[in-house]
């Protein structure tokens, strides 16, 4: 057996021990999604819809949404759905379990190629995804990482992409950097354990490895590419059609919600922590350090901007065939106006923000 074959089994039996152990299979049956955050429509409600979403930063408007449609006394009453990873909000979506959900944008590209009928409706965030690497790690550049094995959310991801053109730029082969899928929120603990070597991935789990001790920040996704994009929006063009009342309320609250946590950060942690399962310090972090580091605002999907990501799937061979702008994004229910949400925060968040 050879000396390399022997290093990529022992990084996957590594990897499937981290997820054992994070899963616990024996305690609990697998289900589709982790949970629904809330369910129930709220008094008055016209009608509910199930959102999906996972916990990291580019989809937090998605809970926040919830919350404040849990306050409404009109309109569409939203439930969001936690998942881990993103094959199974694929599947979901494909056999309509789902109609609406946060998605990497390349996978909801992917999803529009194979003939899934999804339509982007909007952005999740700006930025707020970091190239990670073990804190006593000297690298400087991605040329001083040649061998080392990199975790990505998935290869649908506009990280995997972008990685790889980074890798490029810096004159790195393709196969200089081993390339692993693996849930975001198994990558710092992949770290810690020398399971891997660094990853790229949206927050907040880049800075959970920050705040543990265990890595650094080797590149913000803001300074490889101004304004970067990492999910949207999907939404199935049979919610399109049947619902587009559930679908403009949702459009608004996303953008509405995302106006709200750009000025209310520190409350926007404090919100969204048990939503996420995560520490409410952590998510804190992330929203103010720097405050730059993650933007709500920008979010409206430009066909200058999901064109350059296809033709970056295109080139690595991610997706087959083009898929035309005006198939793939819907903007008929962005708002002109966006105003901040009006959220009533519970009593005990207010005065711990304070």
């Amino acid at each position: 057996m050879s000396s390399s074959f022997k290093i990529v089994l022992g990084v996957v039996a590594a990897l499937a021990a981290i997820a054992l152990l994070r899963f616990q299979p024996w305690h609990h049956s697998a289900t589709v999604a982790d949970a629904t955050v809330h369910s129930g429509p709220a008094t008055g409600a016209r009608q509910a819809l199930t959102v999906g979403f996972l916990p990291v930063t580019c989809h937090l408007t998605c809970p926040v949404t919830d919350f404040a449609s849990k306050q409404s006394s009109s309109g569409t009453n939203f439930s969001s759905q936690r998942f881990t990873d993103f094959p199974t909000v694929a599947e979901a979506v494909k056999t309509k379990k789902l109609l609406a959900t946060f998605m990497i944008v390349p996978l909801a590209m992917k999803l529009r190629e194979q003939g899934v009928p999804v339509k982007i409706c909007y952005l999740g965030h700006r930025d707020g995804s970091e190239i990670i690497v073990r804190k006593d790690d000297p690298a400087k550049s991605l040329r001083d990482l040649k061998g080392k094995t990199f975790a990505i959310p998935s290869p649908f991801s506009n990280q995997n992409l972008v990685l790889h053109a980074l890798m490029h730029q810096q004159g790195i082969a393709d196969t200089d950097i081993k390339c692993v899928p693996l849930p975001p929120p198994d990558m710092p603990i992949a770290l810690a354990n020398h399971a891997i070597d660094g990853y790229f991935v949206g927050e907040p789990f880049a800075a959970k490895a920050e705040v543990d001790g265990t890595g650094r920040v080797l590149y913000y996704a803001k300074d490889i590419w101004p304004h970067f994009i990492s999910c949207a929006l999907v939404v199935h063009e049979d919610l399109i059609k049947e619902h587009p009342d559930q679908v403009r309320d949702l459009v608004m609250g996303i953008a509405r919600s995302g106006a709200w946590a750009d000025g209310h950060r520190v409350e926007a942690a404090k919100l969204v922590a048990p939503m996420y399962r995560q520490n409410e310090k952590l998510l804190e972090f992330v929203l103010t350090k720097p405050k730059d580091r993650v933007s709500y605002s920008m979010l409206t999907p430009t066909d200058e901007d999901l064109q350059k990501i296809e033709d970056m799937a295109l080139k690595m061979g991610i997706m087959k065939k083009p898929v035309p702008m005006s198939e793939l994004i819907d903007r008929q229910f962005i708002p002109k106006d966006i105003q901040p949400a009006e959220i009533k925060m519970p009593a005990a968040i207010k005065v711990a923000a304070r």
